[in-house]
């Protein structure tokens, strides 16, 4: 077979030439076409014809509320329209793998890897469109929708690929793709829309909405693959069959021809893409911040270095915004994945983050490096980001960061594309440390966040302010003149950092970004990991309020570094070695060796961050680049997921626990830009470039952002301890909470609502679960942070992130005299985490158990925990046991259910076995008096109420044993006891009147009250 387009060269041998059969290559297009439209078509038909109500109903509502089939029951539910479809796809796949070979043979190039990566991509999808087509929802159901999600991330570099790498000639060919491609990414949006409406919200008549955005993306999708004929037709492609013993068939042949007013080749499009990056080189300010070359015109006149340092100041904040809008996408959209605890269509907004991939389009990037295409794209990414807080629902405030997001990666990746030295890497370092220092200030809480406002610690009108201030700096800022930026781009010439490609650059920066999220956008993240509790009453390791701040002055030096030593040091394999060893250590140890391990990491990935963001500027290759880059950022977000919500995704079972796995591809991917010994080495002396002045400003900075985290932790140093809530009458009020990931119901950080209820109802412990949130879908924050700062508790923070548990916690305001942390067994579902602690309550130890079991679809796990937390609560027998768990049990359930085991085995008691309306949390005691018992609605915090257990602890000395049910249940009204024992009147109320801030007593619309049985030793 040979591709003609042509007249051939005449062979001296014509007895040897064989007959040909010759296809126009734009047949096969069609037919591709012809066949796709009728699988669809008469699937469609048919279904409706002989199925209709069927194929119209879902899992919430039928006909009429629904009244229009989605594709997947269309094409994957009955028979025959699934048999029709499937036979007709299977027609399909020949022109299909055509169509892709035919394309890359039309914009093949050796000036561009381009083409030959749409051609994987496309070998890809095509093979994904078989998976989701043959495997239905009804065969496996997240298979299908991993595949069909598989298979529009594929379309994202193929289609706007497609038009970048459309020869420039084939204009109406361009037009077309650009409009369908525009119109396939548009419709994505109300269709995420509507099936977050059905699946989260179950609205009937949703799903309808959402078939006809899911029928309209293969309506495009296809026409979109449709617009292939024009290109062949344009360039006269033929297909050749037959057989030949010319020798010059198929070395020249392989060929299309180019008509006189017709295309150009890609070869031609490449060159004029360098033309006009030239040109954009010639006319775009510096984007590192323009310095001025003479005073300022206006009224208050400015030195040339003060206007210098406001420059820089102000794109330290710039970077600053970038973190912070950039970082609350993923924990905007996880909101949703939290209530229905398994995929909820919100992962797709991280689709978002691709869109750096519109600069493979010219005039945008353009426009982009222009001052007025800088100010724009910030202002716009800034004032939807900052100001989406005011939105009360979660789905538009979702929306709204999506858009900021896409926004700002344009504005901020083109300007790292068109850095030729390290300065904006050091601009991103820089806004990094400032995050990680208004963390530490904010309680661990950003304070520009969308998800925070006024009533839970946000900043957001400040923020918003100072972004209008910068904002207009950038806008009035001085261009760069001709001789000095001649003089920049001398030094920067002189200070350049080796090149590896723009693949090995992506893949790099892809992995940085990640890298940063996940350990260092808040100093504390790192103490998490390597928390293993209390030991003789003091912390075995770090405590994230006092020693975060060593991990903000760890970053500091590392990007520091990056300022001062050789390029040749930073990109050694001995330097990569040091961070392996850093990355190795905080993995495999704990407390405070883990600790310094991490502290050696995060000087590591700072002082590699401006080497990494030079070695991803390709001004020419900015949109496959930061595609890629982002798109490795996105499967490492997943992957991190899935290493702890295997229960609840498609494939978890491969990466189960397995972040070390994770750890490993991080590390993979930055060692691209190192300069091992197979490679000529050609890195500089320096990595930054920068004036005298910006350059002591850039140190004087870290020095400042580290002195304040110093300060900021002696602030809030209390030298003296907790104390109990009532001293001296030996009286303990536990509580046991699931507070859903400190995400209220309305998509807000629930700290401060959780910190009144915990001080209104004077709680000495509480027990506090579904707490590990240092992840990047959680935002990396402490949910204790403010209560414990605010009110005054010891606090154990429970197995940390690399445990892969959701958490649990444990505050008190007693002594921790030690504490050990349990991984509970779990051969099937989600890993069960426990803390046993023992408290020094009045003098007497006693040990409490927090726990959070598993869900009731392995029943298996909960058996085992439930003999696991037996086995501990049995051993310390007879001391003093109190028992806070989330258990899933009906009460009085005998075995294999976790009541009668951890009851009996555990030789503890319930707190009120007569309460037969729970589920969830439970509460059991043994060895003291109890005297109280309240259950409190969940109001906005979460989706689970608070139960709370008032004890009092025996004489000292005194062992209760053996007690009676009658002795345990002598009920009484609270006035027959002290008023000590009082929970708070002003909790009294319904859901429509009464109660504070949303909660109130319920159940019993009352607490219970138990009198002390008769000679109690008190």
């Amino acid at each position: 077979m040979a591709m003609a387009g042509r007249k051939q060269a005449h062979t001296n041998t014509p007895d040897m030439r064989a007959p040909r059969l010759v296809i126009n290559a734009s047949h096969v297009a069609a037919t591709h076409t012809y066949l796709a439209l009728a699988a669809f078509g008469l699937a469609l038909f048919l279904g409706c014809a002989l199925h209709y109500r069927k194929i119209v109903k879902n899992g919430v509502a039928g006909y009429p509320d629904e009244w229009f089939p989605s594709v997947s029951a269309t094409i994957g539910d009955w028979y025959p329209e699934r048999n029709i479809f499937q036979i007709l796809i299977a027609l399909t796949s020949g022109p299909r793998f055509a169509l892709v070979c035919l394309q890359y043979f039309v914009r093949r190039s050796s000036n561009t890897s381009w083409p030959g990566f749409l051609f994987a991509v496309g070998i890809i999808r095509t093979l994904m469109c078989g998976g989701w087509v043959y495997i239905t929802s009804n065969d496996d159901h997240d298979v299908h929708d991993v595949l069909m999600i598989t298979y529009i991330l594929c379309n994202v570099p193929w289609m706007w690929g497609g038009v970048i790498c459309t020869p420039i000639g084939h204009v109406k060919a361009r037009r077309r793709r650009r409009y369908l491609a525009t119109g396939f990414f548009v419709s994505i949006i109300p269709m995420i829309y509507f099936f977050v409406q059905h699946k989260i919200y179950r609205i009937p008549g949703a799903y309808t909405h959402y078939s006809f955005f899911e029928w309209s993306l293969i309506l495009l999708d296809v026409l979109f693959d449709s617009i292939t004929e024009l290109d062949f037709k344009t360039c006269n492609l033929q297909i050749v069959l037959g057989v030949s013993l010319d020798a010059s068939v198929g070395r020249d042949d392989i060929s299309y021809s180019v008509p006189s007013k017709g295309s150009a080749s890609v070869t031609e499009t490449k060159s004029e893409g360098s033309a006009a990056s030239f040109e954009i080189e010639q006319t775009a300010s510096h984007v590192s911040g323009a310095l001025p070359q003479t005073f300022s015109q206006k009224t208050l006149t400015l030195s040339r270095d003060a206007r210098a340092a406001i420059c820089f100041i102000s794109d330290v904040y710039l970077s600053y915004l970038f973190w912070s809008i950039f970082t609350s996408l993923i924990t905007t959209l996880f909101y949703f994945s939290v209530w229905r605890l398994a995929l909820s269509g919100s992962e797709l907004s991280l689709l978002c983050l691709l869109s750096p991939a519109l600069l493979g389009i010219g005039p945008l990037r353009t426009w982009a490096l222009t001052r007025s295409g800088r100010v724009t794209l910030r202002a716009v990414a800034i004032l939807t980001g900052l100001g989406s807080y005011a939105l009360n629902s979660p789905i538009r405030r979702l929306f709204v960061v999506n858009f900021a997001n896409v926004v700002l990666l344009i504005g901020q990746t083109v300007d790292w594309s068109a850095g030729k030295d390290g300065y904006q890497g050091l601009l991103l370092g820089l806004g990094l440390v400032l995050l990680s220092l208004a963390k530490h200030a904010n309680h661990s809480t950003n304070p520009v966040w969308p998800m925070l406002n006024e009533q839970s610690g946000g900043y957001n009108k400040t923020g918003l302010f100072l972004a209008l201030c910068v904002l207009y700096e950038l806008a009035t800022r001085p261009s760069v003149a001709p001789e000095e930026e001649k003089q920049i781009s001398g030094s920067k010439d002189n200070n350049k950092v080796a090149s590896h490609g723009w693949l090995a650059g992506s893949l790099a920066l892809g992995s940085m970004i990640f890298t940063l999220h996940c350990f260092f956008i808040d100093p504390s993240t790192i103490i998490a990991w390597s928390w293993t509790g209390y030991k003789n009453s003091q912390p075995k390791g770090p405590l994230p309020h006092l020693h975060g701040s060593l991990t903000l002055i760890a970053q500091a030096i590392g990007l520091a570094m990056s300022t001062v030593l050789p390029a040749c040091w930073l990109s050694s394999p001995l330097w990569f070695s040091y961070g392996c060893v850093g990355a190795f250590v905080m993995y495999c140890f704990r407390d405070w060796m883990g600790f310094v391990g991490g502290l050696n990491l995060a000087v590591f990935v700072m002082s590699l961050l401006p080497t990494i963001i030079q070695q991803s500027a390709q001004p020419n290759k900015a949109g496959r680049t930061y595609f890629t880059a982002f798109f490795v950022t996105i499967l490492f977000y997943l992957a991190d997921v899935w290493t702890v919500a295997y229960a609840f995704v498609p494939g978890g079972a491969y990466l189960r626990e397995r972040s070390d796995l994770v750890l490993i591809a991080q590390f993979v991917a930055m060692s691209l830009v190192f300069e091992w010994p197979s490679r000529n080495r050609t890195a500089a002396n320096t990595i930054v470039h920068m004036s005298s002045s910006v350059s002591f400003l850039a140190r004087y900075l870290l020095i400042l952002f580290s002195l304040s985290a110093v300060l900021i932790t002696i602030s809030r140093w209390n030298p003296v301890g907790p104390r109990p809530y009532k001293s001296g009458t030996g009286i303990i009020n536990a509580g046991i909470w699931t507070v859903h990931f400190g995400i209220d119901n309305i998509g807000h950080d629930s700290q401060r609502l959780i910190r009144d209820i915990i001080r209104d109802m004077q709680l000495d412990v509480v027990g506090l679960l579904e707490t590990d949130l240092h992840r990047t879908v959680y935002g990396n924050r402490d949910l204790t942070r403010v209560a414990l700062q605010d009110l005054g508790y010891y606090v154990d923070l429970g197995p940390g992130p690399n445990m892969h548990t959701w958490g649990a916690a444990l505050l008190s305001k007693f002594p921790i005299v030690h504490s050990q942390h349990h991984l509970l067994p779990s051969p099937h579902g989600e890993l069960a985490p426990a803390i046993e602690a023992v408290l020094d309550v009045y003098g007497t130890e006693v040990t409490v158990v927090v726990s959070h079991n598993g869900q009731e679809q392995d029943p298996l796990d909960r058996e085992l925990q439930s003999k696991e937390l037996a086995r501990i609560m049995a051993k310390s027998y007879p001391h003093p046991v109190i028992f806070l768990g989330y258990v899933v049990t009906k009460p009085h359930a005998s075995r294999p259910a976790p009541y009668e085991i951890l009851v009996h085995d555990g030789i503890v008691h319930d707190i009120d076995p007569q309460d037969w309306d729970r589920w969830c949390e439970y509460i059991l005691y043994r060895g003291l008096y109890r005297t109280a018992y309240a259950r409190i609605s969940r109001g906005i915090v979460t989706d689970t109420e608070l139960q709370i257990g008032q004890f009092v602890v025996p004489r000292h000395g005194f062992q209760l044993v053996n007690q009676t049910l009658e002795d345990r249940m002598l009920r009484a009204w609270k006035e027959d006891l002290p008023e000590d024992h009082w929970f708070p009147m002003e909790y009294y109320g319904n859901e429509d009147e009464g109660g504070m801030n949303g909660h109130f007593y319920h159940v019993f619309n009352t607490p219970l009250y138990y009198k002390f049985p008769e000679g109690a030793q008190v």
